[in-house]
């Protein structure tokens, strides 16, 4: 049964609200974790009946499920760990945004084999200096850290490795950048977003102020972007940071960078009113918001752009995580375009 939604006797006919119909869409999804996130993060009821079943649930979910199938007894996929989009990399960090639960021993298996890769000398010893900066592809450690630190895997040595070498890593305009011919006035945005989402994690875990002020600085770096302009003439820097896709992996766009300065209480800076709007403007007339494009194959298909996924995420029409992540920002930055919703009796 859908979950009544109250709704602030100010507002227009609750029938024509976008929210409602969005967050009953969402509710009535097939997979326990879209109903459990909804609850938690759109309605502000984590702790209900429903919500409690659900969470406890998540891994039983049909992309849930799909993202831990045909993992070995080494804790992998029977491929790198890196291997786009089967590895265990990619896998955990879908499973991670699906709210995998902290302590799963099937989780920490496959995450301790990202670990051991990213802090494996092979790996480290790829790290090259050139005019002073590290040249890193850090979205990588990034994701690793985010989704080590959301297992509970955050006071294992090897976190703190990614973290303490995030922070060292870090250029003076905040971010991260792997080129190595890049002049150094400039980081990647999407190196850097991975990265400021990680060390956000990692110090909620453990209280490290100084991963809460390296994530502080890039959140800055985009910022000051206006998430996606010019510091010069104020031009949109890139039009495919435009378009909204599931999962981003580790590409940039405005509402993955909105959603991590979210987790950081800063989807409310006046600055991020643009990518705001950009959201805003995407969203279809039912509420819900589509892919402006797709990273990844569906599995098993033949055609289309991009290495092949083991989940569906739904290359066409209304995308559930997408629809949940925009109502997400929106609610965090105090949008009037999120409404006024909450459980009904709150």
């Amino acid at each position: 049964m859908l979950a009544r939604i109250w709704y602030d006797a100010r507002m227009d006919d609750p029938a024509d609200d976008p929210t409602r119909a969005a967050v009953a869409w969402l509710l009535a999804s097939d997979e326990p974790a879209v109903r459990y996130l909804t609850r938690r993060d759109l309605l502000g009821d984590p702790d209900s009946e429903a919500a409690a079943a659900d969470a406890a649930r998540v891994l039983e979910g049909p992309k849930a499920g799909a993202l831990l199938a045909g993992q070995r007894p080494d804790g992998g996929f029977g491929v790198r760990p890196y291997s786009k989009w089967t590895g265990a990399h990619w896998r955990l960090v879908s499973l991670v945004e699906l709210a995998a639960p902290a302590g799963e021993p099937r989780l920490e298996a496959a995450a301790s084999t990202v670990l051991d890769w990213l802090t494996g000398e092979p790996h480290r010893r790829t790290v090259q200096v050139v005019g002073g900066l590290a040249r890193r592809c850090a979205s990588q450690e990034g994701n690793a850290l985010a989704v080590a630190c959301r297992l509970g895997m955050a006071g294992d040595p090897r976190a703190e490795l990614l973290a303490r070498s995030l922070a060292g890593w870090q250029w003076p305009d905040g971010g991260w950048n792997c080129d190595r011919q890049a002049s150094g006035r400039r980081s990647s945005f999407h190196e850097s977003l991975p990265p400021a989402w990680g060390l956000h994690e990692y110090w909620l875990a453990t209280g490290a102020t100084w991963a809460r002020e390296a994530a502080g600085r890039a959140a800055e770096l985009f910022l000051s972007h206006r998430l996606f302009r010019s510091l010069g003439d104020g031009q949109v820097i890139d039009r495919r940071w435009l378009s909204l896709r599931y999962p981003p992996y580790w590409h940039y766009d405005v509402l993955q960078a909105l959603l991590v300065l979210s987790r950081l209480g800063k989807a409310g800076d006046p600055r991020a009113a643009d990518a705001l709007d950009v959201v805003v403007r995407r969203r279809r007339p039912d509420g819900r918001w589509r892919p402006g494009g797709a990273w990844w194959r569906a599995p098993g298909a033949t055609s289309g752009s991009g290495p092949p996924e083991v989940v569906d995420w739904g290359r066409s029409g209304p995308n559930e995580l997408l629809t949940l992540n925009a109502l997400r920002v929106l609610r965090a930055a105090g949008s009037p375009a999120f409404g006024r919703v909450r459980p009904e009796g709150r």
